[in-house]
């Protein structure tokens, strides 16, 4: 799967005793005549699973027989249902129609299909999820579908709670198989909003794409779950429940997450910042899982005032909001941050955890910006001691890291949007903190994007900035360190406008119309004030596995190092979300404490104009505008 052994646990699922068993198990099956086992077909062997794996969607069903012992399998008959075409950041539909029937069971089973059955036999696997409406149910038919497929662990957060990132550092740290994470990320929750499921593989990462193309093959042919007839396990106590060989454990969701988290950065430092008496934050969890982590690891080991974290009871629903950490759908939070009398620093983390927005005193920082000054100031955190492998950002993203790593001396990749570009970059070797406009940030530490991390990077190093301040005096704020870093490097003036909840097909015409301006593009023409330096439809080709991602975002660049960049999302349940990318750079001090939407206006009325966006799409105004 392209993961280096090295990067995996040193408690890999292949050492345990019951992988070698269940490894030799289905070695010496494939020496013995193919023989009947409780609902399952005696004519498909070991080989021809192998074989039909291989074919091209749609697949053909395989089933064989689970390893686990003392529970009854039961077949439940079922169809193909269309529409489950799974992408990285899993599959995503209303909640409704999840909970409909067999709409999820015929999903996970598909999974367990796609995966290797040598791997899946014996195994353990994780389970757990942000919170929202029906993960409770879902969680039950996900722990029967497992024992029925012949896995034979399952760790599940308490109450069905991980945040993504925590789902991750718990497959590394247990060396499980892999996971199953319950969310639609950044999406409201609710019985008539959005519900996801995704799987991550064994290094903590998003599955690749030859495993969720084998998924949706098999959707499309799927006609029994295999379901293990098994009672529901309280998943509100923390313990282990068996049956025969399969066991559910209830793990606390924070436990690895925060051992984890110790190792990488310096808690007294951390301490020694927000427990001072001139010091104030808040962290705003929005109603969704890091609510779970917030005051177990701000207030309960680092001391902060428990007022320091607000909306952090996780909620099926997110209280009614939409869980995304932006300053239109964070108002609560900007609201506090851009008050006369603000605390010191602010953050917000979104539905599963994943991604973060960082506020000073009245004052907000980018995305883009915020990861270029982590990693200018990597050299605070502990696990950074050693020095830089390399930085990487989605190709849509400021271009401020590149300049930091020109002065570092790493290497600097600029990929499509998606983790699991970073996955790879970080496996090999060569790639140490990333980041993404889209309020994504994270390091080598896990697989995932990771919202807490971003939070704790920021408050090493404001406490590294202000260690040796004395209470009352003069503290170096967050405005100060991020004016700093543009005096240093430049800045990369940045905004994207969202155009939510859009018809597709408008979209798609647009998106096909500047694919077809790009292509006709000569280096010189003029747009605007704007001279051409070239326009495509980005394509990457993964330096690690040489897998070419192509279709990845119209872009225009200019000559002066301003761009605008056009692509559709994926991230939500319905519809089309247009985004629309304008990045301006301003080497001059003087110039660069602008409003960025002052400075970006005429850049934005080009793009706009170019496009034919409402001409397309009948949208006057966007959605959100970071």
């Amino acid at each position: 799967n392209g993961r280096l052994l090295g990067e995996l646990p040193t408690d890999s699922v292949l050492d345990k005793p019951y992988r070698r068993e269940a490894l030799m198990s289905a070695s010496l099956s494939l020496l013995k005549p193919s023989v009947t086992v409780r609902g399952q077909f005696s004519e498909k062997s070991s080989i021809s699973a192998r074989t039909r794996r291989m074919a091209a969607a749609p697949k053909k069903m395989r089933l064989s027989a689970a390893v686990v012992t003392g529970v009854e399998v039961k077949d439940v008959p079922t169809t193909p249902i269309e529409g489950q075409k799974t992408g990285t950041s899993g599959l995503r539909k209303k909640a409704a129609i999840f909970s409909e029937g067999n709409y999820l069971g015929n999903w996970v089973q598909s999974l367990f299909l796609a995966l290797p059955q040598e791997e899946v036999n014996g195994s353990t696997m994780v389970l757990g999820g942000d919170g929202r409406w029906f993960n409770k149910e879902a969680s039950q038919i996900i722990i029967k579908l497992a024992a029925g497929n012949g896995v034979r662990k399952m760790y599940v957060g308490q109450n069905g709670y991980l945040a993504t990132p925590a789902a991750s550092a718990v497959i590394r740290a247990r060396g499980a198989m892999g996971g199953f994470i319950m969310s639609a990320s950044h999406n409201p929750g609710g019985p008539t909003e959005d519900w996801g499921i995704k799987f991550n593989y064994s290094a903590g990462e998003p599955a690749p794409e030859k495993i969720t193309d084998e998924i949706y093959g098999y959707t499309q042919t799927v006609n029994v779950l295999k379901m293990a007839e098994i009672p529901d396990v309280d998943l509100t106590k923390i313990g282990v429940t068996k049956f025969g060989d399969f066991e559910v454990e209830v793990i606390d969701p924070v436990a690895d997450y925060l051992t984890l988290a110790k190792t990488v950065f310096d808690f007294d430092l951390i301490k020694s910042l927000v427990t001072r008496a001139d010091f104030a934050m808040k962290f705003d969890a929005m109603h969704a899982i890091t609510g779970a982590y917030a005051r177990p690891i701000f207030v309960d080991v680092l001391g902060a005032d428990p007022e320091s974290c607000v909306n952090d009871v996780p909620k099926e629903d997110f209280a009614g909001g939409h869980p995304d950490p932006n300053l239109t759908y964070a108002e609560e939070l900007v609201k506090t941050m851009f008050a006369p009398d603000a605390p010191d620093f602010g953050a917000a983390s979104d539905g599963d955890g994943d991604r973060n927005m960082i506020l000073g005193n009245n004052f907000f920082v980018t995305p883009s910006d915020s990861v270029a000054i982590i990693a200018a100031n990597a050299q605070c955190i502990p696990y950074f001691k050693s020095g830089l492998k390399g930085l990487a950002r989605s190709m849509p993203t400021a271009a401020a890291l590149d300049r930091v790593a020109a002065k570092a001396g790493v290497e600097c990749f600029e990929t499509p949007t998606g983790w699991k570009f970073f996955g790879n970059l970080m496996d090999a070797g060569r790639l140490s903190i990333c980041g993404e406009e889209s309020f994504g940030t994270g390091s080598d530490h896990i697989r995932e994007k990771d919202g807490p991390w971003a939070v704790l990077a920021w408050l090493s190093i404001l406490a590294d900035r202000n260690k040796d301040v004395p209470v009352g005096g003069d503290k170096v704020s967050v405005e100060q360190i991020t004016k700093e870093h543009w005096a240093t490097y430049g800045r990369n003036f940045f905004s994207r406008y969202d155009y939510e909840g859009c018809e597709s097909a408008p979209c798609e015409a647009m998106v096909e119309h500047l694919r077809v301006l790009a292509a006709a593009a000569k280096k010189g023409d003029m747009y605007g004030t704007y001279e051409l330096d070239f326009a495509d439809d980005f394509e990457y080709t993964d330096p690690i596995d040489g897998a070419v991602a192509s279709k990845q975002g119209v872009r225009f660049c200019f000559t002066d190092g301003s761009r605008f960049i056009f692509r559709l999302s994926g991230t939500g349940s319905s519809g089309a979300t247009v985004r629309m990318y304008i990045e301006q750079y301003e080497a001059d001090e003087s110039k660069q404490g602008v409003d960025a939407q002052v400075a970006l206006a005429p850049l934005i009325k080009v793009a706009l104009e170019t496009s034919k966006l409402t001409e397309f799409t009948g949208r006057e105004t966007p959605t959100v505008i970071t």
